[in-house]
């Protein structure tokens, strides 16, 4: 099996498996809420291992049933009102376009969306020209969408909106694990990410970085709980002073403690010298897909990720898909209602993902790269 499906789920590595089989199965022996009071201490090296990855502090970190949870979280934070602004890109992940809409619908905010240059991602320029002049409550970016390997400028639009102050949230749900992050780098108040892909850890985790400022600004999720509030008086409560408020009280302890073992690794393995090894195994098989007749590579940026993608002429996505399958290769379908824009750009109505990482080979890109020359030669026929 040759799994290029990273951006949607990175393998495990043993230490992730079996630290999660390690909690299940004390908390199989003596009872789940005294397994997490045993295992404490490896619970809190989550926030430690998360904080050392993206240079913050572990008190800035909430863990997260998912990066769609976190940024959901982050956003009900957000008191908004009837014409305020939210600014965001054309390159947005599809949860948060629709989480836009939906504010839009019940609080009457105004979306405004960034054009892109010709070569593909967010004008920088003219996304600043738009803060300057709408002044919107939220400045909104996606790292590297899940439906193309675009690498957004993310730090030029922070340096902007920390000269203007506005609240800046970013999606770093595909680059987590893939590249280095630094938030004081990318000037962001707020940032999202899961633990599934690219830091190859379990699904069902995620985290969401709070910034200081927004923490003493007082922004807290809609429905704060007991773990992140204490209930001081029948009419009073107080948020905790550490990003814990956007958490609540239950958690997957073997979920926390697989994504701490999946950080770990991640940071022994060496985030830069993932950051250069993934992208040239994604070029490599970019390279490849393009010499094949009938194959059309889609992705288009200056800076391009592991996410590969593209269509062919003569098949249906979901034919397609089963054809590689029974070749054992793993791989992705994206359709034109998970990216409106870009694929309406494109003109395309359906893309297959390819999503190699560090872990997979020159020699697997290659029998990849024939496997679609053979399929795309039957497409044409």
């Amino acid at each position: 099996m040759i799994h290029f499906n990273n951006a949607g789920c990175g393998l495990l590595a043993a230490p992730v498996r079996d630290a999660m089989v390690g909690h299940l199965n004390l908390e199989a022996r003596i009872g789940g809420y005294e397994a997490s009071a045993a295992k404490a201490a490896e619970v809190r090296a989550f926030y430690t291992e998360i904080a050392a990855l993206i240079n913050t502090t572990p008190d800035n970190i909430a863990f997260a049933g998912s990066a769609t949870h976190a940024y959901a979280n982050a956003l009900s934070s957000i008191p908004f009102e009837a014409d305020d602004v939210i600014l965001t890109t054309r390159d947005d992940f599809v949860s948060q376009q629709i989480a836009f809409l939906s504010l839009r619908k019940r609080f009457g905010v105004r979306v405004v969306h960034a054009p892109n240059t010709p070569e593909g991602g967010v004008d920088v320029p003219a996304m600043a020209a738009l803060m300057r002049t709408h002044r919107p409550r939220l400045v909104s970016a996606t790292h590297v969408p899940t439906n193309s390997g675009l690498v957004s400028p993310i730090a030029e639009i922070g340096r902007h909106c920390r000269e203007l102050d506005l609240l800046y949230l970013v999606d770093a749900c595909q680059s987590v694990g893939q590249f280095v992050i630094d938030v004081a780098e990318i000037g962001c108040d707020l940032l999202t990410a899961t633990c599934r892909k690219f830091l190859r850890g379990p699904r069902g985790s995620g985290f969401l970085y709070v910034s200081d400022r927004v923490l003493r600004a007082g922004y807290e999720p809609l429905f704060i709980d007991m773990h992140g509030a204490r209930w001081t008086a029948p009419d009073r409560y107080e948020p905790v002073g550490t990003a814990a408020r956007f958490e609540e009280w239950e958690f997957p302890y073997a979920t926390v403690l697989g994504s701490a073992a999946a950080t770990r690794y991640a940071r022994r393995v060496g985030i830069e010298a993932i950051e250069r090894r993934t992208p040239e195994l994604a070029a490599r098989l970019r390279a490849g897909l393009a010499r094949i007749p009938g194959v059309r590579v889609l992705d288009r940026g200056p800076r391009l990720a592991a996410l590969v993608t593209f269509d062919v002429a003569g098949w249906q996505p979901q034919p397609f898909k089963a054809a590689l399958d029974a070749r054992r290769v793993n791989s992705a379908l994206s359709f034109r209602e998970f990216a409106q824009f870009d694929f309406g750009d494109k003109n395309v109505e359906w893309c297959l993902r390819l999503s190699p990482h560090y872990y997979n080979t020159e020699e697997e890109v290659d029998h990849v790269t024939a496997a679609v020359t053979e399929l795309a030669a039957r497409g044409r026929r």
